[in-house]
């Protein structure tokens, strides 16, 4: 035990701190949820149709003297029925099931948004080590210098590790140092005594150990060639050979580090050793996947741009290697490869890339990738990853590879189809009730639906919308986007279609059986929510209708929904009575109904590339 007293500076605190920093990046850095930015953007464009509309029915009511009272009332049910009010419950509900489900398959969901985001992600920036390689470092090769020897080169590289850092770098030089000793190669057993360990910073680049040699300071170093050379005062003869090895050793994948030995002021350059990390046996299957999916996968390493290059040529990710410097930070989608990577440029890497539009995946693992996984759109924490790494992260791996991704990325999209067939429905359903309404109050002069039918029919589409969250869906090959422009200009051609069937059969119902006006009220409603249920099974899956089976919790609720309003308006509970055969009829031409709408359908999914 030591004891004693020292004095000592506090130069910064809290923020201005390194792990202040990178705290501070944490808790600021947040990708936009494009769900939410979707739904508040299409709330808008409803309400403010509605308005438009509700001004209209107030201008008519004020002009014919209808019931103020009444009106007002039709008018705030025109508005509710605009609000999407079961879609953040909708939401929520496909994306924890999905969550559920990954959770079966070895991927932990921390915040549900990131389910869908997946959908959207287009590019995939993967650290090396455990992720892309195997992360099992070893002893490749040697690189003498300078008359020293193999077993001389390895000995001081033994002298410049301590397995008490668990370095992995340390961790493969101590083995490979251990059994060239166990074989009797000559390296003597002996060792000197030890004084000071530094273990590798990023800022020097290099792990020095000092020893006592002969009564004086003797120091081991291993590190990048670059830091070595430049503590060892290197001529450029000297510094020249050395690179030109460095350059060999690295074009086969190792992963160099120099080593020098010598007092303090005699540092001599030893040689370099190659230690190698082979891919994952199936990194190049997931990476072709990946792409075949969409998703463009980057490599960010720490490693020499030679060696990095040879590692993405290996598992298929190109060639075109960079740093993360502001020239290539400029156009970053140029770039297959970001190597020398410190871990606080992965920030700096999500942002480029999102800078120019791209939905980013970012898998890490330590403390100083938490900034970069809270950043990116999808962070995706490796099974290794440290505690705040896990936090920061939307989800985290609990096996090593990139296998989890795939299932991440599909069951995102999963999510988004589900999701757009229930907002298209619901955009469709809305413009097709309040323009009917409106319309029948211009045209008949009364109000064509109560307000308790209304409140009913809310609670007769919303019950079964939701059940699309756990329809059967097939998920896109490619990246999904909201493009709300599109989505609604879709919707409402669609819309269109179906206000032409409603009001024809209204008009040809109102004409045809001389309902009395209650009775016309309980026909709207099974109208409406009738072709709420074409609309869905319709619009579910851009083949044709019943090509592709609904999930059995759609088709009960849509069964269930039928067969309770149908039984509604026979008994005449709630609403005027209507004959069975009127109902019956009303099912036939709604299924007529659906499979126009489904020829329509194609058409304009192909004008406004819904897929």
């Amino acid at each position: 035990m030591r004891q004693g007293e020292a004095s000592g500076e506090v130069t910064a605190t809290g923020a201005r701190t390194y792990f202040g920093r990178t705290a501070e990046l944490v808790r600021s850095s947040a990708a936009p949820s494009h769900m939410q930015k979707t739904i508040f953007s299409i709330v808008k464009r409803l309400v403010a149709f509605d308005l438009v509309l509700v001004l209209l029915v107030i201008a008519y009511a004020l002009r014919h003297a209808l019931p103020l009272g009444d009106t007002l009332v039709f008018a705030l049910m025109l508005l509710v029925a605009s609000v999407p009010v079961a879609l953040p419950a909708t939401y929520t509900l496909a994306t924890a099931v999905a969550a559920s489900r990954l959770a079966r398959q070895g991927v932990l969901v921390t915040r549900l948004p990131a389910v869908e985001e997946a959908a959207a992600m287009d590019t995939l920036l993967s650290d090396k080590t455990g992720t892309l390689t195997q992360n099992a470092l070893s002893l490749d090769a040697c690189k003498v210098l300078n008359g020293a020897s193999e077993s001389e080169l390895l000995r001081v590289a033994s002298l410049a590790s301590d397995a008490a850092t668990q370095d992995p770098l340390d961790l493969a030089v101590l083995a490979a140092f251990s059994q060239r000793r166990q074989e009797a190669t000559g390296i003597a057993p002996e060792q000197p005594r030890r004084t000071a360990f530094h273990p590798f910073d990023p800022a020097t680049r290099l792990s020095e150990g000092v020893y006592e040699l002969d009564g004086e300071p003797w120091h081991a170093l291993k590190g990048a060639l670059g830091a070595v050379l430049e503590r060892c005062g290197a001529q450029p003869a000297q510094r020249a050979l050395a690179e030109q090895a460095e350059q060999q050793l690295a074009a086969a994948g190792a992963r160099v580090l120099a080593v020098a030995a010598g007092p303090r002021g005699g540092l001599g350059l030893l040689g370099l050793i190659g230690l190698s990390d082979p891919p994952r046996p199936d990194a190049a299957q997931l990476v072709a996947r990946l792409r075949e999916l969409g998703v463009r996968v980057s490599m960010a390493t720490g490693d020499a741009l030679q060696t990095a290059r040879a590692v993405g040529e290996r598992i298929g990710l190109g060639t075109r290697v960079c740093t993360a410097d502001a020239e290539h930070l400029g156009h970053p989608e140029n770039c297959d490869i970001f190597a020398r990577v410190l871990p606080q440029d992965k920030h700096a890497i999500v942002r480029a890339l999102q800078r120019l539009g791209h939905v980013i995946g970012m898998t890490g693992d330590g403390v100083n990738d938490a900034p970069a996984l809270r950043q990116a759109e999808l962070g995706i924490a490796v099974a290794s990853a440290t505690d705040v790494a896990k936090a920061a992260a939307g989800v985290v791996l609990t096996d090593a590879g990139l296998a989890g991704v795939l299932t991440v990325v599909a069951a995102g999209r999963e999510v988004h189809r589900r999701m757009l067939t229930y907002v298209l429905n619901k955009v469709v359903k809305t413009l097709e009730s309040v323009v009917f309404l409106t319309a029948g109050l211009w045209l008949t002069g009364g109000f064509v639906i109560s307000a308790r039918l209304i409140v009913l029919l809310l609670f007769a589409n919303d019950f079964v919308t939701m059940s699309i969250a756990v329809d059967r869906v097939r998920p896109a090959q490619a990246p999904q986007r909201w493009r709300v422009g599109q989505l609604v200009g879709a919707a409402a051609v669609l819309a269109a279609v179906s206000l032409v069937f409603s009001m024809s059969v209204y008009a040809w119902a109102r004409a045809r059986f001389g309902l009395a006006p209650a009775q016309m009220q309980t026909l709207v409603f099974l109208l409406l929510v009738y072709t709420t249920q074409a609309n869905v099974h319709v619009l579910r899956d851009d083949g044709r209708i019943g090509a592709f089976a609904p999930g059995p919790a759609l088709a009960a609720a849509s069964l269930v929904d039928i067969l309770l309003v149908s039984g509604l308006a026979a008994s005449a509970t709630l609403m005027a009575g209507l004959p069975l055969a009127l109902i019956g009829l009303l099912l036939l031409l709604v299924l007529a109904f659906a499979l126009a709408l489904d020829q329509a359908k194609r058409l304009v999914f192909r004008r406004f590339d819904l897929r």
